[in-house]
């Protein structure tokens, strides 16, 4: 008795089953009734037939089973030929004119369209991308057909979509008034992506030709062929330059420079080739697989955009474990490029999988790959960002490491070394113009003795009190510095022996009338004696100089201190 149950269970399982295959197999198509409001179509149910054989014609593919779908679809790449039909009825009781537009017809080869009254073919129009002539369908990449419709008919619309790869098309149905508005309306979303990516062009650019750093280059063209991708696969090159067909088929090997340079980006800001040599090698072999099967395209683009989907996911899996490995050894850019890039193998992916026909058409699925080009950009511009940030910071150090090396610690005033360098190039400078050029040495008097008496922090006070007045008096023109302890020398270019004294007298007329306070009774005034000599205009010679100065000094100094004097033979 159980097993006849089961018998029983079986065959009304498989029956029920047979029932449901058959039933969504030979369903029948909605019918599309035109009414008195306005026609808008733009999700409705349809069928849909592949012929694998790529040749059959109208008369026998009309008698084929068409599966009840979606007014938008993706086929994959084993579709190339696929029909549609659609069924219209006026209900009406005047004419309806009416328009059938594929907004994506840009990418595909032939699309026929067959009108159906009763059975009887009453009209065909074929749109050929490579025929001019039938371009007359053709508007800013749409291809746009005009269907009129008597009062109370039933229509059957047959349209036969021939890809050149991936099969993957949308049929709307407007009046008049809508079919204008979807028109005025298209690309807008592809024309600010391209945008997008052209300003983060010219920038990037811009910072190569002043830095001259690769990366730059590489993110730059990075969104080139990206930008150009996006312009050419969704629609904008079409509308812009009405162009379709076999001549822009090979133009979608951009979509292979796109990830070598990506690549290449990642090469350099990661410096792989130095640090990390199997990943460094990891992407090499990428690239060069890229690069084989761009070239590949150059003879038979369709199989290599065939081959491309896959040449994709094993770039998305090496790029993610290079990163990943970057991540684990905590460099720096590494969750901002995995980031970036993660975003972009995501929406990739999907646009990966809504190629192949395996899920629905909707914006992002179709759009997935410009969608990800456009986030990885951006979040991309932040490791640049972070690069530029990073080089600031080391001109920075650098600049502080220079002013270290070349300046006094107490005084802030140049030091010796850089003194004798400029002092030197300014005195070659001035070889040939042979103008005149002065140097004076400044000593501080008894500084010994301040520094024995009150100690070395006031002996420090009253040096940097010489440099204020240094920097006080002192013209744009000059180059001072401390050159020793107690002593300081000053190079007055374009000024004569006695311009020199003049400045030097002020200089130590400021200083005899300096008092620092020691406490609240006591304080210490201190002098300076200077020497003055002339730079010989013939033979300029800067320690020849500085010895005459030296000279004139010691004749301040034995005369008495306190006073400036000239060198004199």
């Amino acid at each position: 008795m159980t097993t006849t149950y089961r018998h029983l269970f079986s065959r009304t399982s498989l029956i029920f089953w047979l029932w449901l295959l058959s039933s969504a197999t030979f369903a029948t198509i909605p019918v599309q009734v035109i009414d008195g409001t306005a026609v808008k179509l733009e999700q409705f149910q349809m069928g849909y037939f592949v012929d694998p054989t790529e040749k059959m014609p109208f008369s026998e593919a009309r008698q084929q089973v068409f599966e009840v779908s979606s007014n938008r679809l993706s086929l994959g790449i084993n579709a190339n030929t696929a029909w549609a039909k659609i069924e219209l009825k006026n209900t009406r009781s005047s004419t309806v004119k009416l328009y059938l537009h594929d907004p994506y017809a840009y990418h595909n080869h032939i699309l026929e369209l067959y009108e159906v009254v009763d059975g009887d073919l009453i009209q065909t129009r074929t749109l050929d991308m490579d025929r001019r002539e039938t371009l007359q369908w053709m508007y800013r990449g749409s291809a746009v057909f005009d269907i009129a419709l008597p009062p109370k008919q039933h229509k059957t619309l047959y349209i036969k979509s021939v890809s050149f790869s991936h099969q993957w098309f949308t049929l709307n149905i407007y009046d008049e008034d809508q079919s204008k508005r979807a028109l005025l309306s298209l690309y807008t979303d592809i024309a600010l992506l391209v945008g997008m990516l052209l300003a983060l062009m010219i920038y990037n650019l811009l910072l190569f030709f002043s830095s001259r750093l690769r990366e730059h280059f590489f993110y730059a063209c990075y969104l080139v062929s990206g930008g150009f991708w996006i312009a050419l696969t969704y629609g904008l090159l079409a509308n812009l330059f009405d162009v379709y067909g076999t001549m822009t088929l090979k133009w979608h090997l951009s979509l292979g420079a796109m990830p070598i340079f990506l690549l290449l980006f990642m090469i350099h800001i990661f410096e792989t080739k130095k640090n990390y040599p199997v990943e460094h090698w990891a992407l090499l072999l990428n690239i060069t697989l890229l690069v084989a099967n761009s070239i590949y395209g150059l003879f038979d683009i369709v199989t290599a955009l065939h081959y491309a989907s896959t040449l994709a996911a094993i770039m998305m899996v090496i790029s993610l474990s290079v990163t990943l490995s970057m991540l684990i050894r905590k460099h720096p850019m590494a969750l901002f490029f995995l980031l970036g890039h993660g975003l972009f193998v995501f929406f990739s992916t999907l646009s990966v999988l809504f190629y192949k026909g395996i899920i629905e058409f909707n914006y992002i699925n179709s759009h997935g790959v410009g969608i990800g080009i456009m986030v990885e950009a951006l979040v991309l511009s932040l490791i640049i960002a972070y690069r530029i940030r990073l080089l600031e910071n080391l001109k920075i150090a650098q600049v502080e490491l220079k002013l270290l090396a070349s300046t006094d610690s107490l005084t802030q005033l140049f030091n010796r070394r850089y003194f004798s360098n400029e002092a030197n190039a300014i005195l070659e400078k001035n070889k040939r113009a042979k103008e005149a050029i002065t140097v004076a040495v400044l000593d501080i008097d008894f500084f010994k003795k301040i520094n024995d008496t009150y100690g070395h922090g006031l002996g420090d006070k009253v040096i940097i009190r010489v440099a204020d007045a240094l920097r006080a008096q002192c013209r744009r023109q000059d180059l001072f510095a401390r050159y020793g302890g107690e002593e300081f020398v000053i190079l007055m270019p374009n000024t004569y022996l006695n311009e020199a004294y003049t400045l030097a007298e002020r200089i130590r007329q400021e200083l005899e009338n300096v008092v620092i306070p020691i406490d609240q009774q006591q304080s210490v005034s201190f002098t300076v004696s200077i020497g003055i000599a002339e730079v010989d205009a013939e033979t300029p010679d800067l320690q020849a100089a500085i010895n005459r100065a030296d000279k004139a000094l010691y004749k301040a100094k034995n005369n008495g201190r306190n006073q400036s004097q000239r060198f004199s033979l």
